[in-house]
């Protein structure tokens, strides 16, 4: 039940490198926009005034991004109170429930943000209600842009490809709300991955269980000589 994970094979262990360093990056270039914005506002009387909307969406991104990282390390937090008090079939088939509930939440979250985004860059959405039927004709929405942030000049190619030629004053939205249909899809991979494990009998529980207590007990010898 530890959620020490342990990433196996050479593709695993880089896959897992990169999720760690896409998450300190998003990190790091929130604290530095907030850090800069600050310095401006009160050293200079100024600011970057596209810092707030930029921080608002590297903050999405590192939800988005982090919720699957999570159920891939067994790091999300819950309630184990009354499974621990059935027997281990019992719970292991509430365990399997709970896998195939969120399984069928990523996969209605992965439908509706495909929707969700695919006007934005020049895609058709999905039809049906609740399972996707096909494709369906679409509005296109590419022109759409967020409301500060400027556009960098190496996305200028861009414009010809998604804008009809015409130039972008800002980032299209169809960029920062790419974390939507990625980020859900990759949940929607961890959580039938975390299934999986659950069926074959490696892993025991979608959630970190007891994990702090067993991360009291690997620091306190650190703080036995005080």
């Amino acid at each position: 039940m530890s959620a020490h994970y342990e990433p196996k094979g050479a593709l695993g262990r880089a896959v897992h490198e990169i999720e760690e360093t896409v998450i300190a990056i998003i990190l790091g270039l929130m604290v530095l926009i907030t850090f800069i914005n600050v310095v401006l506002r009160y050293g200079f009387n100024t600011g970057l005034i596209w810092g707030l909307e930029m921080t608002g969406f590297l903050f999405a991104w590192l939800v988005l991004f982090g919720i699957s990282y999570a159920v891939k390390t067994t790091a999300h937090l819950g309630v184990d109170a009354v499974i621990n008090l059935v027997s281990p079939t019992v719970r292991r088939a509430l365990t399997l429930l709970a896998a195939a509930i969120c399984i069928a939440y990523a996969f209605l979250l992965f439908k509706g943000s495909w929707d969700y985004w695919a006007p934005f860059a020049g895609l058709d959405t999905t039809s049906g209600r609740i399972f996707p039927t096909g494709f369906e004709d679409t509005r296109d929405q590419a022109w759409y842009e967020v409301i500060d942030i400027p556009l960098p000049e190496f996305l200028r190619f861009l414009e010809p490809m998604m804008n009809q030629g015409e130039e972008y004053e800002k980032l299209p939205r169809f960029i920062p709300y790419a974390i939507l249909p990625f980020g859900s899809g990759l949940l929607l991979f961890r959580f039938i991955q975390a299934g999986v494990r659950l069926w074959n009998g490696t892993s025991k529980t979608l959630i970190v269980s007891h994990e702090a207590e067993e991360a009291i007990e690997d620091v306190k010898h650190m703080n036995a000589g005080n």
